[in-house]
Formats: C-alpha cells, structure tokens, sequence
C-alpha cells in the first residue's frame, strides 16, 4: 500500500514539474522575441538620430549652385546681347521682328538644360533610402563634378550662341536672307550644352 501511495505521490511530482516547464518554454520564447524587437527598435532609433554627412551636403550643394547659377548667368547674358542686337535693328527693319525674337531667344535652353540636371540628380539622392541625410562623400563629389562641368559648358555656350544669333539678327536687319542659316550655326555652340546635360543624365545612374 505505501508503494502504491510513493509510486502516486512520484508520479504527481513528475506531472507537475513537467506542466511547468511547458508553461515556462513559451515565456522564454516570448522574453527572446521581445528582446530582439527592442534590439532592433533601438538600431532603427540610433540610425535615425545619425547625423548627415555635412560634407557631403556641402558639396552637392555647391554644385547645385554651380550647375543653376553659370547655366542660368549664361542664358541670360546670350539672351541679352540677342535682345541689344533686336533693338540696333528694329531701327532699320521691324517688319523682321518675329525672326529677331526667336534668334534672341534661342541661348535662353541652356538655362533649362541646368535646371533639367538638378531636377534629374535631386530626384535621385531625394529617392534614396536615408533621402538627403544618406548623402555620402562619393555622391556630393559627382554633383559637385556635374554641377562644375554643366555649368561652365552651359555658360559659356549660351553666351557664344547669343553672338552667334546677334551677327545672324544684324543680317537680317541689312536685307540678308540669313534666318535659317543662323538657326543652323547657333546649333553648334548649344550642341555642347545638351552633350553637358546627357553627361550629368548618365552621373545620376552612378551614383544610385
């Protein structure tokens, strides 16, 4: 009869030791689980408080500046000597101003075409995951490059092309036939310029 009743008392022991440890195998879990979704809250947190690379902005930034600003000053200094060159003929022929307008006007793309590259190259770090505050070293540097490199060819194409169209506007102006054939020449100077934007085009795909 002991036996039987030791052997009972054994057997409600074990039972019980082994409830709890499968009660107490699912909080392990869960106190793991936890754990690593806090682990991870706190990397996410400390990722999102990081700093910007400020050199890297700065650079970008710079060359922002550069590609908008030279381009922009060269459209409007071609567009300006097209406009003195209409105004010295308007005063020996004004039936001819339609063709003096589109002359003046022509140096006025390089402007679009800065404005196109920083539109085109923002896009892509804005983008990005991080957006701008993942802006690194590598990626300011090729803006900069861009930004440097489409300017200058922008102004200084803008500003040859707008003599270009004064010369063709004061042939005009003497008689001359020389409209299409100045349409043609001016081309030249701004083929550069889109060959400047296609550059910056191709500098946006490496640097996704």
């Amino acid at each position: 009869m002991k036996k039987t009743i030791q052997a009972l008392v054994l057997g409600a022991l074990l039972c019980v030791t082994l409830a709890m440890v499968l009660q107490a195998a699912p909080a392990d879990e869960t106190n793991k689980a936890a754990a690593n979704v806090a682990a991870t809250a706190a990397a996410v947190k400390t990722e999102a408080k990081a700093e910007p690379n400020t050199l890297a902005l700065v650079l970008a930034y710079i060359g922002f500046g550069l590609m908008i600003g030279l381009s922009g000053s060269g459209s409007a200094i071609g567009c300006s000597i097209g406009g003195s060159a209409t105004v010295g003929a308007l005063k020996k022929r004004d039936d001819a101003f339609g063709s003096y307008m589109l002359l003046a006007a022509l140096p006025g793309t390089q402007g679009l075409y800065g404005f196109g590259g920083f539109f085109i190259l923002s896009g892509v770090i804005g983008a990005q995951a991080g957006g701008w505050g993942a802006v690194t070293i590598l990626q300011g540097a090729a803006i900069l490059g861009a930004g440097i490199f489409m300017g200058l060819a922008c102004l200084i194409s803008a500003i040859k092309q707008g003599q270009v169209c004064a010369d063709g506007i004061a042939g005009i102006a003497s008689g001359h036939d020389v409209f299409g054939k100045t349409m043609i020449l001016a081309v030249f100077p701004e083929l550069y310029a889109i060959v400047s934007f296609a550059a910056a085009f191709l500098v946006s795909g490496f640097i996704k």
